[in-house]
């Protein structure tokens, strides 16, 4: 079956310059009509050639756009800044040819500038609006006359008349306003509508974690009466074990990980009542690091990691609560499911952050879902839900900070959390 067309980037100049070339297309071809019927009509003394060869050179720029917008590399502001100056510099040439400031559409000019007033950032948006006065201001003095259209505006060589210098005054207002207004309208369209973005994320994204938050309360409930049997079947079997000291050592490893489930859940219950969750506590991040990992370590006996704390100038300061925890815990189990062998636990920190690397020697993660990662119920786990990133990116966002994964360039996956350093508690 033959392969589908793949889409044109999204990147916001890539589609303004498929729309700039739709525009361009439709203008030149009005223009080459209003030029065959002022020659063949109106019997207007046009240099053809020269105006003809204007318009082709435009038809082949469009077509060499087209094939560029069929490569899928992104299109930057610099080069979409670039057609818009070509859009000028023919205008200009076809506006020389065609009797210059007296063509009566020499006002088309403010079509780019307000194309980049409403697309390109400030500097770029003036750069246009610039050099199309420029240009403007040129053909004032040197066109090729046409006497159909120089009639009643000025005679050519007797310098300007007062109309046609209203027309640039006019011009020259009109592109300094649009330029103004035009930006900042679209920038504050473009501001409104990414906040309202952000702001639909963030509802998506509580709305997810409150329904996790109900399932969670409703199983940890359930799970106390599983795990009261467990700790009891195991006490019996621990007594009925005694000549067996390597069967003994496995009940006990087993009575660890059933005790620290249920002080997990003992906790998850008492944290639900949002009154006694409180503020934050601000910790020393590596006391708090090394107690989180040791904590980690019962639950997960099979790992060998290395602790290494950076020397800094200063405490490590940070906010933190029993979520974080939770959500650190979340990240060094999936380096351990990757792979348990030499995880390296790093704390850094600068003057306004603290930053946590994991790094495991797994087998990295799939660039397809690498983006998608915390953002939506995605697992890098054959067998994962991908509840247990999501909540850990929640987790950390909400105390203004942020978790990043990459491919390490030797193998595995590095995972960043970055948290705001705070002030130690007075």
């Amino acid at each position: 079956m033959p392969t589908a067309t793949q889409p044109l980037p999204l990147s916001t100049p890539s589609r303004n310059l498929v729309r700039l070339t739709i525009v361009r297309g439709i203008t030149w071809t009005g223009f080459l009509a209003g030029i065959i019927i002022g020659v063949e009509f109106l019997g207007f003394a046009l240099q053809v050639r020269a105006v003809i060869g204007v318009v082709l050179a435009m038809a082949l720029l469009n077509l060499a756009t087209w094939w560029r917008l069929g490569h899928h590399s992104a299109i930057s502001h610099g080069e979409y800044l670039a057609h818009l100056l070509a859009d000028v510099l023919a205008l200009t040439l076809l506006f020389y040819y065609t009797g210059g400031s007296s063509n009566p559409f020499i006002t088309y000019y403010l079509v780019p500038v307000t194309i980049a007033a409403a697309t390109l950032p400030w500097r770029y948006a003036w750069i246009i609006a610039t050099t199309a006065l420029l240009a403007y201001s040129l053909l004032m003095v040197h066109y090729h006359p046409v006497p159909q259209l120089a009639h009643g505006h000025h005679d050519h060589g007797q310098g300007v008349s007062l109309h046609v210098l209203g027309m640039w005054l006019n011009f020259a207002l009109s592109a300094g306003l649009v330029t103004f207004f035009i930006y900042k309208m679209a920038h504050a369209l473009r501001s409104r509508e990414q906040a309202l973005s952000t702001t639909r994320e963030s509802a998506l994204r509580n709305e997810q974690v409150l329904a996790v938050a109900t399932q969670a309360a409703g199983t940890a409930h359930e799970l106390g009466t599983p795990l009261s049997t467990m700790a009891v079947l195991l006490s019996e079997m621990r007594d009925e074990a005694r000549d067996n000291p390597m069967l003994q050592k496995d009940i006990e490893l087993l009575r660890q990980q059933v005790d620290t489930c249920k002080a997990r859940l003992r906790e998850l219950v008492e944290n639900a009542d949002r009154r006694r969750m409180g503020e934050p506590q601000v910790r020393d991040g590596e006391v708090w690091l090394a107690g989180v990992v040791q904590r980690w370590l019962v639950l997960r006996p099979d790992v060998s990691h290395r602790l290494e704390v950076a020397e800094r100038r200063g405490r490590p300061w940070i906010s933190v609560d029993t979520t974080l925890e939770q959500a650190l815990t979340n990240l060094l189990n999936n380096a351990a499911d990757a792979n348990p062998d030499d995880i390296l636990i790093s704390l850094d920190w600068t003057p306004q952050e603290v930053i946590i690397d994991i790094r495991d020697h797994g087998p990295g993660v799939a660039l397809s879902i690498a983006d998608q990662l915390g953002e939506t119920f995605v697992s890098t786990k054959s067998k994962g839900l991908g509840i247990g990133l999501f909540l850990t990116h929640a987790t950390i966002n909400r105390l203004g900070g942020g978790v990043s994964l990459y491919n390490h360039p030797e193998g595995g996956t590095l995972t960043e959390v970055v948290l705001p350093r705070s002030e130690p508690a007075s």
